[in-house]
Order: C-alpha cells, then sequence, then structure tokens
C-alpha cells in the first residue's frame, strides 16, 4: 500500500489505489493458502487459494478498467480535499490501515485452507456455491452498472435498473457473500477444528469496511453532491446493502 500512495502521487490518480489493494490481498492470499510444510498442498487449499485467485482477478481487472477508462476515484478525491494540507500524510496511513484490513482478510483465506478433514465435504460444498453466487453476483451488478453509464442518455442519473432496483449497493453485497463463504469452508461443527470460528472474522471485518468506513459512506455522501435530489429519492425507496424490494411512492 506504500506503493500505491507513491503511485497515486506521481499519476494524480487514486483508482490505482483500490486495484493494488485488491492484488495484494488476492497475491497474499494465495500464498498463505498454499503455503504448507507437506511435499504438496492438498485439495481443499488448491481450491481455497483458485477462490481467493479468482476474486482477486476478477475485481483487480474491473478496477483496472475503471481507472483507465475514468480515472480518480471520487471518494479517496474527496478525502483529500477534506484532508487538505496534511492529504498526503493522511493518506499514507490511511492506506496502511488499508494493509491491515487486506492482511486479516488474508489470514481469513489461510485459516479456511488449513481446515482438516476429508474434501469435499458438505461445509465445502456450501463454501464454493456461496462463493460463486457472491463472484457471479458481483460481476452481473458491475455489468449493469457500467452499461448503465454508457448511455448517453443517462448521464448524471441513477442506475436503478436490475440488481441496482434492489440494492443501493448490490455489488457491495455479492463481494461481500464472497467473504461469507470462507467461515462456512473453515468452521467444523463437531469442533475438531477451533481456529476455523476466527474465519468469521472475515464476512464480519468486511461488513464493516463496506457499510460503515470505506465504501458506502464516502461513496453516497459523494453521490449527495454530484447527484442530489435524484439520489435522495433513490435512497428513500431502496435498501442500501441487503437486496430488498423497493418501496412505492
Amino acid at each position: 500500500m506504500a506503493l500505491a500512495w507513491w503511485i497515486r502521487r506521481i499519476t494524480g490518480n487514486s483508482g490505482w489505489i483500490d486495484v493494488i489493494w485488491t492484488a495484494g490481498v488476492g497475491l497474499t492470499a494465495v500464498l498463505l493458502a498454499l503455503t504448507t510444510a507437506d511435499d504438496a498442498p492438498t485439495t481443499r487449499q488448491l481450491a481455497v487459494a483458485g477462490m481467493a485467485a479468482l476474486w482477486s482477478l476478477r475485481l483487480a481487472t474491473y478496477l483496472l478498467a475503471r481507472t483507465v477508462r475514468a480515472g480518480d476515484d471520487p471518494r479517496y478525491r474527496d478525502l483529500m480535499e477534506y484532508w487538505g494540507a496534511a492529504a498526503e500524510r493522511k493518506l499514507f496511513g490511511f492506506l496502511q490501515a488499508q494493509a491491515g484490513a487486506g492482511f486479516i482478510l488474508a489470514l481469513v483465506i489461510l485459516i479456511a485452507a488449513r481446515a482438516p478433514g476429508a474434501f469435499p465435504g458438505v461445509e465445502d460444498v456450501a463454501g464454493l456455491t456461496l462463493f460463486t453466487a457472491g463472484l457471479v453476483g458481483s460481476a452481473i451488478a458491475d455489468l449493469q452498472l457500467r452499461q448503465f453509464k454508457a448511455k448517453v442518455e443517462n448521464a448524471g442519473k441513477i442506475c436503478d435498473r436490475g440488481l441496482w432496483r434492489w440494492s443501493r449497493h448490490p455489488n457491495y453485497f455479492f463481494e461481500w457473500l464472497c467473504w461469507l463463504s470462507y467461515p462456512l469452508i473453515a468452521i467444523d461443527l463437531d469442533g475438531a477444528y477451533p481456529w476455523g470460528y476466527a474465519a468469521l472474522a472475515g464476512p464480519v471485518w468486511m461488513y464493516w469496511l463496506l457499510v460503515h468506513v470505506s465504501g458506502i459512506p464516502p461513496l453516497e455522501t459523494h453521490l449527495m453532491r454530484s447527484r442530489g435530489a435524484a439520489f435522495m429519492v433513490y435512497r428513500m425507496r431502496t435498501s442500501a446493502f441487503f437486496p430488498w424490494p423497493p418501496k412505492q411512492g
């Protein structure tokens, strides 16, 4: 994340921050998941490492395309303006906090990868199914938003089509589902693997980050400024995170 800070400084494009964070978390998680004292990783280690790699590759690729196309991330731009003269110093500290958050997520993947027992068990199937749903759902949400923004007649409007009709941030919700899959794989209800419960830190931590810290709050602050009344109407009738039928009227 020190590299992300430096690249943002020389390019003036804060979009690179999330690209580098996602790639860094994914790479760290894959390396941790595959680390073993035995001759070769187990099948579960390979499966969990593959999950981490797919998540990182999909999201980093999407963020990279957005960064090249749209440039500066308004969330970071607003933070920099708010911090004023201390912006560079405070951004560096903020990104180090993000590095710590990412390392916690990588450890969650390590815990899931080291779960004992024969593979695939019922827990593995449930986790892989939920992960697939999260990965596909987030990709669909991102595609719907990109297609909406690509139409000239939608300039300045709020995307309320498809999944975005049911949630103001369906991409965040489905990303969260991906992290919820790791405790399903890690937790052994018979108590043979106590460390498995620590994997709950993944979805809890990610929910807190997305809903209360670096996801929804700064993004919606920006939308309030840039979309005004249109976003207020959308906000009143649409669930913030969990998909839910929109309010009528």
